[in-house]
C-alpha cells in the first residue's frame, strides 16, 4: 500500500515524470534489473534526467531498489513494495506488446471500450519471479497443480511466456521429466528463484518445437451459408487466412478458433467456422512433420500443458 506521503509526492510530479517512475518500477520488479541507460533509451532523456528520476523513485520507496556497484545496475529488494497499482493483464500486455500504455489504470477513456474479463489472472508476485528468471536465465523451484498428477514440486528453466487466448502459459524446461513443456501460470501456486544458471541444453535455443514455425491456411467451412461474412470477420485475402505461429501454440489456436480439423469437414459449421484449406487432408497429417502431438486434434486438447 502506498503511503500518504508517497501519494502526495507523486501528485506533485508531472505526468511525464510519473510515466518514467512507473517504468522504473515495472522494469526493476518484473525484469529484476534496471540501469540508467534503460530509462535514457526508453524515453530519450539525458543522463541527468535519468539520475533525477531514480532519485525521485528512491525517495518514494527507499526500500525497493538496491544498487550493484560492480554491475552498475539496480535490483529489486526482498522488501519491494510497489508504489504504483499494477494488474496482471497490463504487465502481461507489456511483455507481449511492449511498454507504452498509460500508468493510470482508472484514466477516463475518450471512447468507451470494454472486453469480457479473463477468467484467470496470474498472481503478480509469482509472475515477477518467473519473468525475472526468464530475463536473467535462472532456474526456479515451483509448487505446481496438474490436472493429471495433482500437486508436485518442480525445478523449471523458464524460457518464455505464451498467450493462448484463454490463459497465460510459461514455456519451460521440466528438469525432472527432462523435456520442454507448457505450464499454466495460474497453476503455479508458489515460485522460488534459484541462483542456478539455465544450462545451454535447456535454453530456448534448444527447444526444437518452439523454434519451428507452422503455417496455417484456413478457409471458411464449406457448410457456412455465407462465407463472405467469415472472410470479412478475419480480413481474409482471396478467401484464405494465412497464419504463421510457433508449433507449440498451434493446437491452442485451433481449439480457440474452433477449426474443423477432420479429414472431411464433418463438424457443425454453426460452431466451426473454419477448416483446413485442403479438406481431404487432415490438419494432423500436415503437422506431423512438426512433431506436434496428435491429441491436439481431440476436443479435450490441452497441448503439452502439464
Amino acid at each position: 500500500m502506498v503511503s500518504k506521503q508517497a501519494a502526495e509526492q507523486l501528485s506533485r510530479l508531472s505526468q511525464a515524470q510519473r510515466e518514467r517512475l512507473f517504468y522504473i518500477e515495472i522494469k526493476a520488479f518484473f525484469c529484476g534489473d534496471l540501469t540508467r541507460s534503460d530509462i535514457e533509451r526508453r524515453f530519450g532523456v539525458k543522463p541527468a534526467a535519468s539520475a533525477r528520476d531514480l532519485s525521485s523513485y528512491k525517495s518514494l520507496a527507499p526500500n525497493n531498489l538496491v544498487y550493484n556497484a560492480a554491475l552498475r545496475n539496480y535490483k529489486p529488494t526482498d522488501r519491494f513494495n510497489p508504489v504504483f497499482e499494477h494488474s496482471a493483464d497490463r504487465v502481461l500486455a507489456w511483455f507481449r506488446d511492449g511498454y507504452g500504455d498509460s500508468l493510470d489504470l482508472k484514466i477516463q477513456r475518450t471512447v468507451p471500450c470494454e472486453a469480457a474479463s479473463d477468467l484467470v489472472r496470474p498472481d503478480l508476485e509469482t509472475l515477477a519471479v518467473l519473468t525475472r528468471a526468464i530475463a536473467g536465465r535462472k532456474q526456479v523451484k515451483v509448487n505446481y497443480l496438474s490436472l493429471t498428477s495433482g500437486s508436485s514440486t518442480k525445478t523449471l528453466s523458464p524460457l518464455a511466456l505464451a498467450d493462448t487466448g484463454q490463459r497465460w502459459h510459461l514455456r519451460a524446461y521440466d528438469c525432472e521429466r527432462e523435456r520442454f513443456a507448457d505450464f499454466s501460470i495460474t497453476r503455479i501456486v508458489k515460485a522460488k528463484p534459484l541462483e542456478i544458471d539455465i544450462p545451454l541444453n535447456q535454453r530456448i535455443e534448444a527447444d526444437v518445437q518452439w523454434a519451428r514455425v507452422v503455417r496455417l491456411e484456413l478457409v471458411p467451412h464449406p457448410g457456412v451459408e455465407h462465407p463472405e461474412a467469415i472472410e470479412a470477420d478475419y480480413q481474409m485475402k482471396d478467401g484464405m487466412l494465412v497464419l504463421d505461429m510457433r508449433a507449440p501454440l498451434v493446437g491452442y489456436a485451433l481449439r480457440r478458433w474452433a477449426v474443423d480439423c477432420t479429414p472431411n469437414n464433418t463438424l457443425d459449421p454453426r460452431s466451426a467456422h473454419y477448416c483446413n484449406q485442403q479438406p481431404n487432408v487432415s490438419m494432423h497429417n500436415q503437422l506431423m512433420g512438426h512433431a506436434f502431438p496428435k491429441q491436439a486434434f481431440h476436443p479435450s486438447f490441452d497441448s503439452q500443458l502439464q
